[in-house]
């Protein structure tokens, strides 16, 4: 089994940083990616940003300059440093993860629980 928990979350002002960051832990293979996804109250889950186990990075445009993802040497850890958060960041931000659990398995998709940032005005 492969658990994802994130930290980090919280309150902060337009203008500020948090900086959020997710475990993997379990039975693991090989991680192939990690990627943070956001949802905001009634919209739906939007990829954040995605990091390749080779390290290439994707932002989405609404963050692209202000969110940097990165792992740590291990790449069982990735983190999300957040800047100049605006009120439109406001969403439950989840890790997940791309894991193969055995040598022998599929990988699979795994989802963290979630963790709160809001950014108030």
């Amino acid at each position: 089994q492969v658990q994802l928990v994130e930290s980090g979350g919280g309150l902060v002002q337009a203008g500020g940083s948090l900086r959020l960051s997710c475990a993997a832990s379990g039975t693991i293979f090989k991680i192939y990616n990690m990627r943070w996804h956001r949802q905001a109250p009634g919209k739906q889950r939007e990829l954040v940003a995605h990091i390749s186990s080779g390290g290439s990075t994707y932002y989405t445009a609404a963050v692209k300059g202000r969110f940097t993802i990165s792992n740590d040497n291990a790449k069982t850890s990735v983190y999300l440093q957040m800047m100049n958060l605006k009120p439109e960041d406001t969403a439950v931000y989840y890790c997940a993860a791309d894991v193969q659990p055995y040598a022998v398995s599929d990988s699979a998709n795994y989802w963290g629980q979630g963790t709160q940032v809001t950014v108030s005005s």
